[in-house]
């Protein structure tokens, strides 16, 4: 049960995972003061490209499908755990009814959460975890880490020296990643050289570590790599094109990103996690207005004493883009095969 007995004056925060966003200030709620219906959706960074390209617009729109005198306040806290606590404390003050909020730290956000509560103000933890949040929304995340270890395993035939690339120490998802593909990892006949935990999730980090762990190797000695997103894949795929390889080992990335889909295709990245952002972003309107409106959501599952929605990833190679990204409407045919990569459609059977 929740410790809020919700009315149409109760604030209500959703707390929304990490991923990236775009700029602080960009919002699209009114500036009354008053509060109302308003939604504060609180976004981590704008580097990882499904927040502000899938997250934030079907949220929004399934908000104002559900709630026609609902606003949703968009802010983005740039990877700055301060700013976004700043930005949360401002939309209580202002009398958000719901503050959605993707954590840029985990740990910094229990802050955001005693605050909100402090003011009747319910919280639901939106991709990433937080403690004594009311509510939590993500994928099995673990499952997520060890699909990218499976995947690994099976495309270098278990054997050979891999470098492996997780995300940010501050981000509770990626501990949960990490611990996935280790559990893959470490009992498989791969042997990790060199391990990073990227403070950002930056593309540019992951190339330059890849860059300097290949003056130490021979790129044709790498079996594999471990990247825990897309993100850094693209940089990890440009670090390997800028030493000269031609031929790519298995990628691993996770997100779906549409460059991530376009490697995929040609052989320039293995696979893939898809998360169906739809299903997430869309639950988490349904419940911001729900607690809006007083009810009490009783389908969730427990997560770590909070109440808690726990979705199932897919992991996508080539061999499945097709019936995946596709099928859902993520992607169109026409927004992965372009001109560059109309061959590498053509190969995959997307046309």
């Amino acid at each position: 049960m929740n410790r809020y007995r919700r009315t149409a004056a109760l604030g209500l925060i959703v707390v929304v995972g990490t991923a990236g966003l775009a700029a602080c200030g960009a919002n699209s709620a009114d500036d009354s003061g008053d509060g109302g219906k308003t939604i504060a959706l609180l976004l981590p960074e704008t580097k990882t490209t499904r927040y502000e390209a899938f997250d934030k617009p079907l949220f929004e729109a399934k908000v104002k499908e559900l709630c026609d005198d609902c606003t949703v306040n968009y802010l983005n806290a740039d990877q700055d755990a301060s700013k976004q606590q700043q930005q949360a404390q401002s939309a209580i003050t202002d009398g958000a009814s719901v503050l959605v909020l993707d954590p840029v730290d985990g740990k910094a956000a229990t802050g955001i959460v005693t605050s909100a509560q402090s003011s009747d103000v319910p919280v639901i933890a939106y991709d990433r975890f937080i403690e004594n949040a009311d509510y939590y929304i993500s994928f099995n995340n673990e499952r997520v880490g060890e699909m990218q270890g499976e995947a690994l395993v099976e495309a270098t035939g278990d054997s050979g020296d891999i470098l492996m690339l997780n995300g940010a120490p501050t981000d509770p998802n990626a501990g949960q990643f990490k611990k996935g593909a280790h559990n893959v990892l470490d009992d498989s006949g791969l042997n990790i050289l060199a391990e990073y935990d990227n403070p950002d999730w930056s593309p540019d980090n992951a190339q330059q570590f890849t860059s300097s762990q290949l003056n130490n190797i021979d790129p044709a000695q790498l079996a594999g790599v471990y990247a825990a997103n897309d993100g850094q894949a693209g940089g990890v795929f440009a670090a390997l094109k800028a030493a000269g390889v031609t031929e790519f080992p298995p990628i691993t990335g996770q997100d779906a990103e549409l460059a991530a889909i376009q490697r995929i295709i040609s052989d320039q990245q293995y696979m893939t996690v898809y998360k169906p952002i739809k299903t997430e972003a869309e639950r988490a309107a349904e419940l911001a207005v729900d607690l809006i409106n007083g009810d009490d959501p009783s389908d969730t599952t427990d997560f770590e004493g909070v109440p808690s929605y726990i979705l199932e990833p897919i992991s996508v190679t080539k061999d499945n883009v097709k019936d995946t990204v596709v099928a859902d409407g993520f992607y169109s045919v026409d927004d992965i095969c372009t001109t560059e990569y109309a061959d590498a459609c053509t190969a995959v059977g997307l046309q």
